[in-house]
């Protein structure tokens, strides 16, 4: 039976809430990810997993000309279309994205000869630190938003099945990076910002779609 890890209710609250302003969110992920993407004035722009809009806000302030945004919470949903206001740039559907293999699949046949492909997930580090246990599990494990008293479940995976899932998918890897929070985290949390320095939260690659191989006559 497949698990249901969507952010809904007091879950989804909590992290649209955290995501605008938290020391891990928007001063160490964001970040990353946003200078990964480099620049994307006039593109055209798919955002899997949008949570509550604010790459969404972002990459339209940033210059990109349409957004597609795909969430499977309602809860982060309602959030997304509340920051996105009457963008009609902008166009938010809610679709389930659990089955991750075939979701790797669909976005590299959409995405054209030579788009890049971000995408960021919790550090392999980070959840064994947290968890404990075996480098190599890769269980379910809950973790605890913070003081919120929600919890969320998801798969743990090693350094190695993170990008092998997506190379085997298809994609080239072009640049690796382990965030770390930027000098804005101290004034939200600097135990945070310090623990960023030393324990790596996340880790996100800017992968591409090669372009199909020329004939050669």
């Amino acid at each position: 039976m497949r698990i249901n890890t969507a952010y809904e209710g007091a879950l989804g609250d909590h992290f649209a809430d955290s995501a605008t302003d938290g020391p891990c969110n928007a001063h160490t992920d964001r970040p990353a990810m946003l200078a990964l993407a480099g620049e994307v004035t006039g593109l055209r722009v798919l955002d899997v997993g949008c949570g509550a809009g604010h790459y969404i806000t972002e990459l339209r302030a940033r210059g990109a000309a349409e957004v597609v945004g795909i969430e499977g919470s309602a809860t982060l949903l309602r959030h997304a279309r509340d920051r996105v206001g009457d963008d009609d740039a902008v166009t938010l559907h809610r679709h389930d994205l659990e089955a991750r293999r075939e979701l790797l699949a669909e976005v590299h046949r959409v995405l054209r000869p030579g788009g890049p492909l971000l995408v960021s997930t919790l550090h392999p580090t980070a959840d064994r630190v947290w968890h404990g246990g075996s480098y190599f599990d890769e269980d379910r494990v809950e973790t605890r938003f913070g003081d919120s008293g929600t919890t969320h479940s998801y798969r743990r995976m090693t350094m190695q099945t993170f990008p092998g899932e997506l190379l085997d998918a298809g994609f080239a890897l072009e640049r690796f990076v382990e965030p770390r929070a930027t000098e804005a985290a101290r004034r939200v949390d600097e135990s945070r910002y310090l623990k960023t320095h030393r324990t790596p939260f996340f880790v996100a690659v800017r992968m591409r779609k090669p372009p199909p191989h020329a004939l050669v006559s």
